[in-house]
């Protein structure tokens, strides 16, 4: 059995070497001629897998590492009888992590000493969006909560949700929506030119779900003028190949790599792993926790004195800052041509260096109120007390 993976998908080898053959490609440029005689297919979101990729070929199942499924003709799978796996929720907690360390910069930014005093409005609230939602709560933020679909098949759920115009009203405001374009909520351009306009100096906007959901010529156009939102994007529209006068009028580019923590990769391979056993008959014996190595930064220690506030922001930085990557983003759109461009694009993803959850740090916190042990906990640290 021939296996062909995208070489940018995290321990192959070790949950599939006994499965088959293993040759691993280029997902940006696989091809039809890569995945002829292969019997598996494992890919990313940035390979579209359709009838021009795989007809005439041998595969039998196909399996993405990610949340998302729009990179994916799933008719034209079924048609042709080939299965399907994704692998929802496997890096959900690894991007409510980019929001929660996102949202710390920002409360710097606006000299808060309480973060939880801002309003966070979420679109989508799907895996990502409702852990999110969930966290924030926890925490003790005011959460509005925006899902047209949602809304409209959970009538019990009323009063839960809110329409857009209401969540584009808090201070800051999270996108997570999936792409959709043929559906009675379609996203694509969800953010035009109308949504911007409402949107001003005193609020934040960040897109951490799909990058053509906000319409890209119109943000770039609304951050030349004055009032502009804060903006921090992970996603793009026409990646790899982005707009590099956008990059220079956000706050904060990151090359989409919110849901890159070690921990949100290697689950989404576990996940295809399990599907892939299910599908050959096969017992699934192995799991991420095997392979995880021990981080980098293993404990941190707060005493009475330290001030709560102050002990989240260095704990969340400690694990993930955005800053860094927003710097290699930054020093990547210095390349004089937009194939240069892209191609660093994609090298900040493929050989984007090691990130660790917040659960992977135990903090150890010493004669400290209770409320802030309750905020370690929602946030997903280890604790010793």
């Amino acid at each position: 059995m021939l296996i062909v993976a995208d070489e940018n998908i995290p321990l192959v080898e070790a949950f599939f070497g006994d499965v088959g053959e293993i040759r691993r490609v280029s997902g940006r440029t696989m091809s039809a001629g890569d995945v002829r005689d292969a019997d598996v297919l494992l890919v990313r979101s940035v390979t579209r897998v359709n009838r021009a990729l795989l007809e005439g070929s041998r595969v039998r199942f196909v399996g993405t590492t990610t949340i998302g499924t729009d990179h994916v003709d799933l008719g034209w799978l079924e048609e042709s009888g080939i299965r399907f796996s994704a692998a929802p929720g496997c890096n959900a907690n690894s991007v409510v992590e980019y929001v929660l360390s996102v949202l710390s910069l920002y409360a710097e930014r606006c000299a808060l000493n309480d973060w939880s005093r801002l309003t966070v409005g979420i679109v989508g609230v799907g895996n990502v969006g409702g852990e999110l939602a969930e966290k924030l709560v926890r925490i003790g933020f005011s959460v509005k909560l925006c899902d047209p679909p949602r809304a409209e098949h959970e009538p019990e759920g009323a009063n839960t949700f809110v329409d857009l115009d209401e969540a584009l009203a808090c201070d800051v405001v999270s996108l997570h929506t999936p792409l959709t374009r043929d559906s009675a909520h379609p996203t694509f351009h969800m953010i035009g030119t109308q949504e911007l306009a409402g949107l001003n100096a005193e609020q934040l906007l960040i897109n951490a779900g799909r990058g053509e959901v906000i319409d890209s010529a119109a943000l770039c156009d609304r951050l030349g003028h004055a009032n502009a939102p804060l903006v921090a994007l992970d996603v793009w529209e026409q990646e790899p190949r982005i707009n590099p006068e956008l990059v220079d009028r956000v706050w904060l580019a990151t090359p989409h790599i919110a849901g890159y923590s070690l921990e949100g990769k290697v689950q989404g391979t576990e996940m295809i792993y399990q599907a892939i056993s299910k599908f050959l008959g096969l017992p699934a014996r192995k799991q991420a926790g095997q392979f995880l190595p021990e981080p980098a930064l293993s404990k941190v220690s707060f005493t009475s004195s330290a001030d709560e506030r102050a002990a989240i922001r260095v704990a969340l930085r400690a694990c993930y800052d955005p800053r860094q990557d927003d710097g290699r983003l930054r020093h990547a759109m210095r390349a004089p041509t937009d194939d240069e461009r892209g191609a660093a694009f994609d090298r900040l993803r493929r050989d984007y260096p090691v990130r660790r959850e917040c659960s992977s740090l135990k903090v150890q916190l010493k004669g400290t109120s209770k409320s802030l042990q309750d905020s370690f906990r929602a946030i997903g640290f280890k604790l010793k007390i």
